[in-house]
Order: structure tokens, then sequence, then C-alpha cells
């Protein structure tokens, strides 16, 4: 097989499993949790079900039968794409999960938008300058040291409530998203800032760089057209976590700023052992996750030719 072709076929196998790892996990997780899934379903404690109610419950999710038939059954739907229906809300989890899913799409990525540009920016201005970079590093640990739920607090305080510049709560409109985005993205653009100007600062003293420099090149071409496509292979090692911070930093600013999305949706179901949604949130992120690191994969062999010739 091309190399192309072999990698590609060992990252979907890799998906396969990490699909399964997280679904196996969130069964038994939610098995775990203390309490009757067949109250839940019924309400809760405060329905106060009755037993002739609950055990027509148990009989119609199944819940008489063994783990294993249980667990079985379960992955059978996940192959059929099926989710199952939300206790709580009594509709399908794939309708429940679509219904907000744009909203954090959004979120995420602009927030993953803005942290990049962000730590590109800072990196490539600084790198090789001593005063300035010291400037940006007491910058990056204040933003990487900051919780999410603090950011974005302090820039309600500072550009809602004071200035006036956007709004406080919501969804409505791109001037919504631009304090959550911010939120997100500092302590993302602070760790990759820090990544990209090494990378930098050793690319410039390559050879290749004091070619360009002997051969009249500005320090700018050097540094965005050649030098930056060195230091890119850290940062792209750097997408999974990228992508597990959005995912979960998304939960709390979705909180802090009132926002509809998944975040949203799985504190909800937390709250109310809403299982089946909270699975379906848990695979569909084990999913997302598998997919980027396909595609930081491909990415790799587009940095660097040599990585994807070895293959």
């Amino acid at each position: 097989m091309p190399p192309l072709a072999r990698r590609l076929t060992r990252r979907l196998a890799l998906t396969l499993f990490v699909l399964w790892g997280a679904a196996t996990f969130a069964f038994a997780g939610m098995r775990l949790v203390p309490g009757d899934p067949a109250r839940v379903i019924a309400g809760g404690v405060q329905a106060n079900a009755t037993p002739q109610v609950l055990d027509a419950i148990r009989d119609e999710y199944g819940l008489r039968e063994p783990v294993v038939v249980q667990y079985a059954r379960f992955l059978g739907r996940l192959l059929r794409a099926d989710l199952g229906g939300s206790y709580q809300l009594g509709r399908p989890v794939s309708r429940v999960i679509g219904e907000q899913i744009g909203a954090t799409l959004a979120l995420a990525a602009g927030a993953a938008a803005l942290g990049f540009g962000l730590a590109v920016t800072l990196a490539t201005l600084t790198a090789g300058r001593p005063r300035l970079r010291a400037l940006s590093r007491a910058v990056e640990f204040c933003s990487i040291s900051t919780p999410n739920f603090w950011i974005g607090i302090l820039l309600l305080a500072a550009f809602s409530f004071h200035l006036g510049w956007f709004p406080v709560i919501g969804d409505d409109g791109p001037a919504a998203l631009v304090l959550p985005c911010a939120a997100l993205a500092l302590p993302i653009a602070g760790v990759l800032a820090q990544v990209t100007r090494e990378g930098l600062e050793r690319a410039l003293d390559q050879p290749f760089a004091l070619t360009a420099r002997a051969r009249g090149a500005t320090e700018h071409r050097i540094r965005v057209r050649h030098a930056l496509r060195h230091a890119a292979l850290p940062v792209l090692t750097l997408s999974g976590w990228v992508l597990g911070e959005l995912l979960a930093g998304t939960v709390v600013v979705e909180t802090v700023f009132a926002r509809q999305g998944l975040g949203h949706v799985v504190v909800a179901a937390v709250r109310g052992r809403d299982f089946p949604v909270v699975t379906g949130v848990v695979v569909l992120s084990a999913l997302v996750f598998s997919l980027i690191s396909i595609a930081v994969d491909l990415l790799y062999g587009l940095a660097d030719p040599r990585i994807g010739a070895a293959a």
C-alpha cells in the first residue's frame, strides 16, 4: 500500500478502537453511578412513581437484563448510529445534540482561530528578541495560570459592565461570541505561543535562515515564509491538547456567559442523570478527537515531507 493509504488505514483502525473505548467507559461510568435508572426515567425521586410504573420502565428499557446483554445491545445501537432517547426530554439524543452543536462549534472554532492567531503573532514578533520575549512570557504565564471562568468574569466586568462594548449574556449575533471566544482562547494562546517561539528560535539559527539572510531576505520574510513552517510541527502535536481544552472549556464558558450549546446540555444531563445524553456527547467528543488526530497526521506530511516519505 502507498504510505498515505497505509497511514490512513492505521489511523482509522485506531479511531474505531478509541470510539469503542469511549463508549465502554461511558456505559460503565453510568452504570456505576448509585441510584435506580428506572426512577430517573420516571422523573426522579420527586415524581413519586409507583412500583408498577417502575417495573414497566425496567421492562421497556431492558433494565432487568444482565449487564452484558445491556452492553451488547448498547454497542449494537451505536453501530446503527442510534444513540437512544433522552430520559429527561423524551427525544432522540441525536436530535438533542444536533440542536445545540452548532453554537458549540461556532464557539470552539472562533476560540481556536483566535488562539492560534494570537500565538503565531506573539511568537513571530518576539522570537529572538530578549526584551519582547520576557514581556510576552509574563503575559503568557498569566493567561495559562488563570482559569477560563475567571478570565470570562474579568472580560465581562471590563468590556460588558464597564465599557458596554459587548452583550453580557446570550448568543445573539457575532458580538456575543467575542468575549466567550477570548475566554477560551487566551490560555490556549499562551501555551502555543511559547512552543511556537521556541521552534522559531531554533529555526532562525538553522543554515537555511543564514543563507536567506545572505541573499538579502528581510527578517520578516525569513520568519513568516521559512522559519514558521519549521516551527509548525510542535504546534500540530499540541492540536489534540487544544481540542481537549476547548471541549472542557466550553462547558464552563457557556455557563458563565449563559450561552446555549453542548456544555449546557452536558451539565443538565449530568445533574439529571440522563445517561443516553451523556453517553452521546462522550462518543461524539471521541469521534471529533479522532478525526482531528487524522487531520493532524496528514498535515504532518505537508509540513515536513520527510515524515510522509518515512511512513
